[in-house]
């Protein structure tokens, strides 16, 4: 029997990224994977560009309750609030392993309705490395783009909220924007350019290398963007020295507790360079948040918190949007389908293929906590 998957439309507020291409549902489809494709106002790819490809069978918005039983649910962002039991085996970011808000709850309704999920975070190999990595990359662009922009506005509008922000059609577009307001920086104070000092943590992992990536491609001299990883964090802090930068942008994988990189004391002065804190990690809701001076996620709609201080007078903002990429939603979801189908191509191996074990492993393990933490619920 073919494999079946089934393309959910996305529901998240501006989320316009899809797991799937249609150049590589072509791929699926000439491999012989029946193939059907929810219709999405929302996505970065129209309609009709999954429906003229043969063999593709569109369907409703929304309408994978009801996908047969043997079909593979595949998407990316979280699934619809709901206490519906999950029947089908679902492959996305369900953010549920960190002991996130929610995580417990979410991972039940897999129990309960006999459903698994293949969380795309934990597809590794027999080394335990990644094998769908690229969102990281253009988390770390699209994130420090943002962290920039964050800072030019508070040079820029110092007593205004940042207004929303939206996808950009391309990387060039998203480029010409933030050196127009670094530009307009430097015009007003009448000096020939203008940059902020960066440090990013976890520099060497993917996410910090695309955080570094951006920073050159804004022509940030190098002098002012610092690079630190696991050899300068390691057991340590807090680091006073975040203190001295503009902007701290944060791209650690976090996997237990460890201490504060910076706590909400250390930022009550007016002694400090730093005004932009870009949490790329966006572990806000979880008990090991290393940025424990927030805790809520923010928005394309609304992408900074302000952190209340009680004695400095200089302004602190968060950014921590949980799906940077989407910012570039054409040119992520097409490294995304690149690096992930060669994998789907396996799914008829799913009880031998590394991989998919892998990740199944993994489901199994947490939705077993789960169980135990609803039992001792009251």
């Amino acid at each position: 029997m073919a494999v079946h998957l089934w393309l959910r439309a996305e529901k998240k507020p501006n989320e316009r990224r899809t797991h799937l291409t249609p150049e590589r549902c072509k791929e699926l489809v000439e491999a012989g994977f029946k193939l059907t494709v929810e219709h999405s106002e929302q996505c970065i790819f129209k309609d009709e560009e999954y429906a003229s490809i043969p063999g593709i069978e569109m369907a409703p918005s929304g309408s994978w309750t009801s996908a047969p039983k043997e079909a593979f649910i595949v998407g990316l962002k979280e699934l619809p609030e709901s206490d519906d039991p999950v029947t089908h085996r679902h492959i996305f970011y369900a953010h549920a392993y960190k002991n996130q808000t929610g995580w417990a709850e979410l991972l039940n309704r897999f129990v309960k309705g006999g459903g698994s999920i293949y969380d795309i975070e934990f597809m590794t190999d027999d080394n335990g490395k990644c094998v769908v990595p690229v969102f990281s990359t253009m988390a770390g662009l699209c994130g420090t783009a943002v962290g920039v922009i964050a800072w030019c506005h508070q040079q820029l509008n110092p007593d205004v909220t940042m207004p929303s922000v939206s996808a950009y059609d391309n990387e060039d577009q998203m480029l010409t924007f933030v050196k127009s307001q670094l530009k307009e920086i430097a015009k007003r104070k009448g000096v020939p350019e203008v940059f902020p000092r960066i440090i990013v943590f976890g520099a060497m992992g993917r996410c910090g290398r695309g955080a570094v990536e951006m920073a050159h491609k804004l022509s940030i001299p190098k002098s002012q963007i610092t690079e630190w990883d696991i050899e300068e964090t390691k057991g340590k802090g807090p680091f006073a020295k975040i203190l001295g930068y503009d902007i701290f942008v944060n791209c650690i994988l976090l996997n237990k507790k460890i201490p504060p990189f910076i706590t909400k004391e250390m930022l009550d002065t007016d002694e400090r360079s730093l005004s932009i804190v870009v949490d790329i990690s966006c572990d806000a809701s979880s008990p090991n948040n290393p940025l424990p001076f927030y805790d809520t996620c923010t928005s394309f709609k609304q992408p900074t918190c302000r952190v209340n201080l009680a004695k400095s007078s200089k302004p602190l903002d968060v950014v921590a949007i949980d799906h940077f990429p989407s910012l570039l939603p054409r040119e992520s979801s097409t490294r995304f389908a690149n690096d992930s189908t060669p994998h789907l191509l396996k799914l008829d191996q799913v009880d031998t293929y590394c991989v998919w074990v892998n990740a199944k492993k993994m489901f199994d393990l947490k939705a077993a906590e789960a169980e135990k933490v609803s039992k001792q619920q009251p």
